[in-house]
């Protein structure tokens, strides 16, 4: 069982950044893959950025060039860097875990609302 705890998210203005972490309850060195997810309000979660084990790096296309996913092993928290905000960023973002190949766990979220 791997428990995930987010923190950041809030309220920003258009153009300004935010960065959300997520810490594992054990070590991620091994997992497969840490990931961002996000969830506007009435759609679909969909997938932001993802870090594979070997450190390949996927994201959106909304957000290339302004997100960036990274990971610290030794604090085993994962890490999204979110530049130049816009309105339609506002989601409520979860972490997700997938330390093996089928099993996906997942952080309790966090509102993040930019102002136009």
């Amino acid at each position: 069982q791997v428990q995930l705890v987010q923190s950041g998210g809030g309220l920003v203005q258009a153009g300004g950044s935010l960065t959300l972490s997520c810490t594992a309850s054990g070590s991620i060195f091994t997992f497969n893959r840490m990931a961002w997810f996000r969830q506007p309000q009435g759609n679909q979660r969909e997938l932001v950025a993802e870090i594979t084990r070997g450190g390949g790096q996927n994201y959106a296309e909304s957000v290339k060039g302004r997100f960036t996913i990274s990971r610290d092993h030794a604090a085993n928290t994962a890490y999204l860097q979110m530049n130049n905000l816009k309105p339609e960023d506002t989601a409520v973002y979860y972490c997700n875990a997938r330390p093996g190949d089928r099993i996906d766990y997942w952080g309790q979220g966090t509102q993040v609302t930019v102002s136009s």
